[in-house]
């Protein structure tokens, strides 16, 4: 069922440039006031969930600190560090992601670099170029993990965090439809999953609609184990739930780790 030829950093990249031309919620970015509060130190951003992630995750002061926001557009967490203090860079796969990051940047009088990529490639930054790198919900849109970690490694300095959120496999058991549509739990797939083993691109198309992003579900070995093989350490775990989808009142929808790269 596989499509001979698919390449989901372009795709992806169309996916999510529609998407902030359609206002999507991770594509919405910050207000004036919500900057202005971060540089007076009221601030806070998502990594899972709609929950502020943990400060104790982040450095006590981000002052002169360089941190990678990793598959981080939208205008949301960038902004948001720059004007807590940090040397932000943010990088996405998405133009008018990077874009929604660069308005608030002109917007608001900021100082933050933009770079487009993928994930999995971050030959753009020299070793230990960063202090934090904060990926949050986003490593769904490729299909393997390895490459994330051992870059995401490479890049962070010595006694450096990463912090990571991502998706519980387990949501990829359920039918789509019968979720969305009428909050029915209905286990139809083997994990792990990727629409394009799942779905021919037809299929997709009427399940999703063409233009939606490829997702790939991860084991848990490929997420934590990953990092572990990476050479981090981790020191943090949290999970939340999605309110938005009818599995909340079961499970967490939402993983996050706090790992550290040794010193």
């Amino acid at each position: 069922m596989q499509d001979i030829v698919v390449d989901p950093g372009a795709h992806n990249r169309a996916a999510w440039d529609k998407y902030v031309q359609e206002g999507n919620e991770w594509s919405r970015p910050v207000s004036a006031e919500d900057v202005e509060r971060a540089r007076m130190g009221d601030w806070s951003i998502v990594l899972i969930g709609r929950e502020p992630v943990d400060r104790s995750w982040l450095p006590t002061d981000l002052t002169g600190k360089d941190v990678l926001c990793l598959a981080s557009g939208g205008g949301q967490q960038g902004p948001i560090l720059a004007a807590a203090g940090a040397r932000v860079t943010v990088f996405d796969n998405s133009p008018r992601q990077l874009g929604q990051d660069q308005m608030v940047a002109a917007r608001d009088g900021l100082e933050l670099r933009t770079v487009l990529g993928d994930m999995r490639d971050l030959s753009a930054f020299g070793d230990a170029a960063f202090d934090v790198v904060f990926h949050p919900v986003s490593n769904l849109f490729v299909p393997d993990l390895a490459p994330v970690w051992r870059e995401c490694f490479r890049v962070l300095r010595p006694g450096g965090t990463l912090l990571v959120g991502f998706l519980n496999p387990d949501v990829y058991l359920f039918d789509h439809e019968a979720l969305d549509e009428r909050g029915e739990l209905v286990v139809v797939h083997k994990l792990p999953y990727s629409d394009v083993t799942q779905y021919s691109a037809e299929e997709r198309a009427t399940k999703f609609g063409a233009d939606a992003p490829l997702e790939y579900s991860h084991t848990l070995t490929d997420q934590i184990g990953g990092q572990l093989a990476a050479g981090f350490v981790l020191t943090g775990f949290a999970e939340a739930p999605d309110q938005s989808n009818a599995s909340a009142q079961y499970m967490s929808n939402y993983f996050a780790t706090l790992a550290v790269k040794p010193g």
